[in-house]
């Protein structure tokens, strides 16, 4: 637990926390075997004087549950969502400096895996340590009254407590093992969904992707179709349990029917285990994969400037976590000023090839380099290349500010000169709305145009920059975009027309480059 960074204090405000909810489950218990103890009683006439106590305590153990209850969850969830919080930071500093998590696999360590750790805390630890305590305070009362109910009991509490969840958690293991890939290929097709829709629809995928998804859906719900058979097994134990108390119990009437309720109260704080049981197994993998996480070394600070310019990749190629390849041996040369364009199907590789040289990810295999360095030796890296991704972010805010974010100390002239480049023409102190959802698809997309065009990087990647755009309008905005650049060009898109002239072209299939006679150049290219 120390490496997901539990603290001793955490360990003894969740030990509070158990002791709280040990203490709401004993006064419930206690409600039950009172309350019944009290009605048979009543039931024989004795004197108001011998039901006085009993009454007051009914009373006072109801209002005991419900206050103990609620400060059980205050303390529980209050140290456990603080402590989430600070592991959910970690986990992103650990993520930020670009891994060869894919978008969907970082959602799911964010924010799924972590969520796992909280159910296990809430839904499993505190529960399992709850039920310990109220079961064995249930079998020492049996055994005041009979040794013979407590050991039958106890027995009960072992099976529905232990021996049951242990089983389900057995047959459910391969379960979580096997679709553990499968979560984490969910969480990228809603990424792809989420944020690529547009682009989706721009180039017909949408219903490709959306079958895909939900070809995943359907084998999750396959595979995690659960029996209600250990629940039912569950509460037979209680009930067969429940009976041989009272057959056992020698005492009287009103005793006995106390005990024999307060077993089936001590069972109704076991039983939840069964159900929690289930996601044991994927707790471990979220919890494996957490700490996979953590415990990877920390990236140190670059501190070299550019000097040339000149990028490499040498036999880079890279693979998500329980996912194909996303792109495999690629050699690219780009020196300073020459142009490169990247043809392709959805899915080829070729948004990846522009992550590996922005630096946002890591190859797996082979290495990138400029000028013979890794990227991450680099301080300045983000001022040599940068562009328009697919994926590039629009801030609530006004399109001025959105465009400054290029160019700090740009001039309204240079706003509007690298809008018109781009073809944007709204007002600069027009609001974006959340995530550019004032704008329209295409102008959201130009001004992600205008803002790499008023960067002016020295390398300067396109990702689709003009795809779902009117053709005629998109290549005007294309052809003034290439025009306006002097470093180096890397264009990814569908239309080999739009990398004629360029220096060198690739073409990507199944995160493969095509050799040049069967594909790398658009025809008649020499």
């Amino acid at each position: 637990m120390t490496a997901l960074g539990v603290s001793t204090r955490d360990c003894l405000r969740l030990l509070r926390a158990a002791l709280l909810g040990a203490g709401a489950e004993l006064a419930a218990l206690a409600l039950m075997a009172t309350a019944a103890w009290l009605l048979l009683r009543a039931a024989e006439r004795p004197p108001l004087g011998a039901l006085t106590l009993a009454i007051v305590a009914v009373r006072t153990l109801a209002l005991l549950r419900g206050g103990l209850r609620y400060a059980e969850r205050l303390a529980g969830h209050e140290v456990v969502l603080r402590w989430l919080g600070d592991l959910r930071a970690r986990i992103y500093q650990a993520l930020v400096p670009g891994t060869g998590y894919s978008g969907g696999d970082l959602v799911t360590r964010l924010v799924s895996d972590v969520d796992a750790l909280q159910d296990a805390v809430l839904r499993w630890l505190l529960p399992a340590g709850v039920a310990a305590v109220v079961g064995v305070a249930a079998v020492a009362v049996t055994a005041t009254a009979s040794a013979q109910a407590a050991v039958v009991l106890a027995g009960g509490l072992l099976v529905a407590g232990v021996l049951l969840p242990w089983l389900v958690i057995r047959a459910t293991g391969r379960a979580a093992r096997e679709n553990a890939p499968k979560r984490a290929e969910l969480a990228e097709r809603a990424v792809e969904l989420v944020t690529g829709h547009r682009e989706l629809v721009a180039a017909g995928a949408l219903e490709e992707q959306k079958q895909k998804a939900t070809r995943v859906v359907d084998e999750l719900t396959r595979g995690e179709g659960t029996s209600a058979l250990p629940t039912a097994a569950g509460v037979l134990v209680q009930l067969v349990t429940a009976v041989a108390v009272g057959l056992l119990c020698h005492a009287s009437v009103p005793v006995t029917a106390a005990l024999t309720l307060a077993a089936v109260t001590a069972f109704e704080v076991v039983l939840p285990l069964i159900g929690a049981a289930r996601r044991v197994p994927e707790i471990r993998a979220s919890a494996a994969r957490v700490r996979a996480v953590l415990s990877e070394p920390a990236v140190p600070a670059g501190t070299r400037t550019v000097a040339e310019g000149h990028f490499r990749l040498e036999n880079a190629g890279l693979r998500h976590p329980g996912r194909p390849p996303a792109l495999r041996s690629l050699d690219l040369d780009l020196p300073p000023g020459k142009r490169v364009g990247i043809l392709g199907p959805s899915g080829a590789g070729k948004t990846t090839v522009l992550r590996l040289l922005l630096g946002s990810a890591t190859p797996t295999e082979g290495r990138v380099t400029l000028d013979g360095h890794p990227l991450t030796e680099y301080a300045d890296l983000s001022e040599v290349i940068s562009g328009a991704e697919a994926d590039a972010h629009v801030f609530h805010t006004t399109v001025r500010e959105n465009l400054l974010l290029a160019k700090e100390d740009a001039t309204d002239e240079e706003l509007r000169a690298a809008c018109d480049t781009a073809g944007f023409d709204l007002d600069l102190d027009r609001d974006t709305g959340p995530d550019g959802e004032a704008l329209s698809g295409g102008q959201r997309q130009r001004l992600v145009l205008a803002r790499a065009v008023l960067a002016a990087p020295p390398v300067l990647v396109l990702d689709e920059p003009v795809e779902g755009l009117d053709p005629a309008h998109g290549d005007a905005v294309l052809e003034r975009v290439l025009a306006q650049a002097k470093g180096s060009v890397v264009l990814v898109t569908h239309r080999p027309e739009h990398v004629d002239g360029f220096d060198e072209v690739l073409t990507l299939e199944d995160g493969r480059a095509l050799p040049a006679s069967a594909g790398g150049r658009p025809p008649g290219r020499p």
